[in-house]
Order: structure tokens, then C-alpha cells, then sequence
């Protein structure tokens, strides 16, 4: 039964069709593992998450900020966003459906000594307590009081994790580490706007996953969210957002041997200067 892991579709509904034809997937005999944003800034979000909804539990999706995003966006929260392209979602049929699966989908997900999450997890943070804080948020995001959570879910502040949090604040710094991390400093604290590959960012962050005693660092990591990361496919770390819907390629890795799957993308979204 092998298992592929997938970046970021957000959208990209024909290149997820042409990798999945090339590494001839069987939903009946493989598995998908895909790192979120399955939505969003792509051509055709609709049919993408369709497909993945479709798959049942051939598919084992995390939810990424872009998936968050529609959340928000489709109970009245947020602000719609230049090149958003979620429209066929909130007007779609099957929007009810399609909103309710997704909202049921992890924020980390893991087998053995494997832990898939869309950007990241605080330094500070072990395995077992990351699954843990994802827990929490999940209960959340599918209980009754949903929608009061995304009421308040955007911000950037809390800025670190303090086990002494509650509530909202609490829940942000979760969602904010799970979707959103690229960045932090040695003690934690995150941040959230430099988007460059590592060399480019300011004096005093780091790339979380490179914080010197990050106590998961024993744990295989999968993530997507870094499209200027690039592919990233070294011991205990898979980073699979290969910029797709800016032009790149959409990339699986199969987790057994770790080979390399990759289709070329169109560009359907320029980045911004």
C-alpha cells in the first residue's frame, strides 16, 4: 500500500489529475496524503476538492491557511482577497457538503514516526504535545460553537505559545503555528510576513524547522505552505510546495523509498513584486 504525499494544490485541479495518472494511483490499493491549501488562487478549487472529497479514505488531507480561508469566508468572516478564486465553491450545489467535509479534516495528521502539518510547529513543542494542541483546535473547528471561533480566528497575536493561554488566544496560536509558521526565534516567538526562502530573512528568525533543540526534531515532518522553500526531501524533513499555481510544478513523494513525482504546472497567478 504506498503512500504519497502531495504540496499544495490550491486549485490546481488538471496537474493534480496528470501526477495522480503518472504515478498510476490506485485509490483502491495507495493512499494520499496531501499538506492543505487545497484551495484557492488555482483555476478550478471546485473540482479539486471534489476529487479529494471523493477519494474517502484513500485521502488524508490537513488543512492549510487557504482551506481556513474559505472556512472563514463562507460564514460572513474575512475579507475576500485579490486573486481569490472561491467563488464556485460558495456558490456551488454541494457547497453545504463540500464545507462540512472539509471542516471535519485534521491539522496534523500521524503514523508512526511521520507528522504531516500544512507550515509548521513551534520548537518548544514535542510530538506527542503537537498532536496534542492540534486536538484542541480540531475539537473547535467541528463542535457547535464553530462559527464563534472563526468570528475571531484572524490575527497575529499571540505572537508565542504559553501553556497558560485560553480560549481564543489559545486556539490562534495553534491554528497560526499549524497554517501559517515559516519563521520564528529561538524562543519561539513567530512571524508572520517574510515570505523569502531562508538567507533572505531578517536577523534574529529562523525556519522553525531549524531552531537549534526543536524537540519534534526526531519526527519525519511533512509540510507544503513554502512555495519559495521549494522541494526539500532530507532525513527527517519533506517539503512539498513546488509553486504550482505560480507556474512550478506539483510534486508527490513516495514516502516508502522517497522517490520523486513531479508534473510542470501552467502559471495562473504571477508572484507579487
Amino acid at each position: 500500500m504506498p503512500t504519497y504525499a502531495i504540496g499544495d494544490l490550491q486549485g490546481c485541479h488538471a496537474p493534480l489529475l496528470h501526477l495522480l495518472d503518472k504515478i498510476r494511483f490506485d485509490p483502491a490499493a495507495d493512499r494520499l496524503w496531501l499538506v492543505g491549501d487545497l484551495v484557492n488562487r488555482g483555476p478550478d478549487s471546485l473540482a479539486a476538492l471534489r476529487t479529494i472529497r471523493d477519494l474517502g479514505d484513500a485521502a488524508i488531507s490537513v488543512l492549510g491557511n487557504h482551506d481556513l480561508h474559505l472556512l472563514g469566508l463562507s460564514e460572513g468572516f474575512g475579507r475576500t482577497h485579490k486573486g481569490d478564486t472561491l467563488d464556485d465553491i460558495l456558490n456551488a450545489p454541494d457547497r453545504d457538503e463540500l464545507l462540512h467535509w472539509l471542516r471535519q479534516q485534521k491539522l496534523a495528521w500521524r503514523e508512526d514516526d511521520v507528522l504531516m502539518v500544512h507550515a509548521g510547529v513551534l520548537p518548544d513543542w514535542t510530538t506527542d504535545e503537537v498532536m496534542a494542541r492540534a486536538a484542541e483546535a480540531e475539537s473547535m473547528l467541528r463542535g457547535a460553537d464553530y462559527r464563534e471561533f472563526f468570528a475571531q480566528m484572524y490575527g497575529n497575536t499571540p505572537v508565542a505559545w504559553d501553556a497558560a493561554l485560553q480560549g481564543t488566544e489559545r486556539l490562534r496560536v495553534i491554528i497560526n503555528a499549524f497554517t501559517r509558521l515559516r519563521y520564528c526565534t529561538l524562543e519561539g516567538e513567530m512571524e508572520f510576513h517574510h515570505k523569502g526562502a531562508p538567507g533572505t530573512q531578517p536577523a534574529g528568525w529562523l525556519p522553525w524547522f531549524d531552531v537549534p533543540g526543536r524537540r519534534s526534531a526526531a519526527t519525519t515532518m511533512i509540510i507544503g505552505h513554502w512555495s519559495t522553500l521549494g522541494l526539500i526531501n532530507r532525513g527527517n524533513l519533506i517539503a512539498l510546495d513546488t509553486g504550482c499555481v505560480w507556474g512550478g510544478s506539483l510534486t508527490a513523494v513516495r514516502l516508502e523509498d522517497r522517490q520523486v513525482f513531479a508534473v510542470q504546472c501552467p502559471q495562473v497567478r504571477s508572484p507579487a513584486p
